[in-house]
């Protein structure tokens, strides 16, 4: 992990032991464990008008809850961008905190996902019960 935070930020200076760090830590943890207790960190959101405009959608979607790429399409007022929608879902960074894992397909099937399809299904399946 540390390996790869060095290489993804390689002008960064990683500094452990940060009390504030690790509540984020934790806390993340305490949601993948039980959704229901929510999430809620601060984020440095960089990205494009448009996908943080599909990014905070996202945010929209209630825990348990899942919304089709064609759906936050049109919850950000471009029904016709269901595929830039997908594409704004692929390129999000922040797993979890910017929930592109309860975007599905039309039929509601699963697509793809950037940290693997069982993951989100997992991810799923954990809110769903927590809901």
């Amino acid at each position: 992990l540390v390996r790869g935070l060095q290489e993804r930020f390689s002008k960064a200076r990683l500094i452990g032991a940060d009390a504030e760090f690790e509540r984020w830590v934790a806390e993340v943890v305490g949601f993948v464990e039980d959704p229901s207790l929510g999430l809620n960190l601060p984020l440095d959101v960089r990205g494009t008008a448009f996908q943080r405009r599909v990014w905070e959608a996202l945010r929209e979607i209630p825990v348990g809850a899942t919304a089709t790429y064609a759906q936050v399409a049109e919850r950000i007022g471009s029904p016709a961008a269901v595929r830039a929608v997908a594409r704004a879902c692929a390129t999000n960074n922040i797993a979890l905190a910017i929930p592109c894992h309860r975007v599905v397909r039309t039929d509601g099937s699963l697509a793809g996902y950037r940290w693997g399809i069982e993951r989100k299904r997992e991810l799923i399946a954990r809110e769903a019960q927590a809901a």
